[in-house]
């Protein structure tokens, strides 16, 4: 017999008790968690064990990467440019990597490698804080065995080493001459399509970011 629990992240976690067998998983929709009950109970009918969910046969962090963009993409919130160019980074430089064997040691050794590549202390902080937010979110959305203490741990380490921290403050403004020269050189530009130039000057008048600015439509000018 299969019971359902709604669990305080909002996951199921399905529990099936058949012929003295016991198994559990846990879904992010009832339905997927009905499908699993159902083909688990028949397994067990025939002498099988109960095959385990896609989400329990995940192993790697780059498995883990994966399945926090299927899920954000589900609700609407796909990952944006800059997300997504991080995402791809660490999947490179961690995605085979064991989730077991991220531990605090290899988080630093990723911190490490980063530095010497050139990220600077906020660069690194995103990085760290975009790891922690994929485990999180494997655990509490899908009840996967994972640490998030081995990451604390690492951060405390690297800003100790000074490779994460806060930036520099930007206090310095262009002038008028530099602006002048950009808006010159894309102006010069036969290639240049976007209108780089008055993107130029719409950002110096109002302070919005580039992203901001891009999202602009004539419906939301008064």
């Amino acid at each position: 017999m299969a019971t359902y629990t709604k669990l305080s992240s909002g996951s199921w976690r399905v529990q099936v008790r058949r012929k003295g067998r016991y198994v559990s998983e846990t879904f992010l929709r009832r339905d997927d968690a009905r499908r699993w009950a159902t083909d688990a109970e028949r397994q067990v009918d025939r002498g099988e064990t109960p095959t385990q969910s896609r989400i329990a046969r995940l192993k790697t962090f780059g498995e883990l990467i994966d399945l926090h963009i299927d899920d954000m993409c589900d609700v609407g919130k796909s990952p944006l440019r800059s997300k997504a160019a991080t995402l791809d980074m660490l999947r490179r430089h961690l995605g085979k990597c064991n989730m077991a064997a991220l531990d605090r040691e290899r988080l630093i050794r990723f911190g490490r490698d980063r530095s010497a590549q050139g990220a600077g202390p906020v660069t690194l902080g995103i990085d760290i804080g975009l790891i922690k937010l994929i485990l999180s979110h494997a655990a509490a959305v899908h009840g996967l065995p994972v640490k998030i203490e081995p990451v604390d741990l690492a951060r405390i380490a690297l800003k100790r080493l000074g490779l994460v921290g806060k930036g520099h403050e930007r206090d310095r403004r262009p002038t008028q001459d530099e602006l002048d020269r950009l808006i010159a050189h894309f102006d010069a530009n036969p290639r240049q399509i976007a209108p780089v130039s008055q993107i130029i000057r719409f950002a110096v008048a109002t302070a919005m970011r580039q992203e901001e600015i891009c999202k602009v439509r004539w419906s939301g000018l008064e």
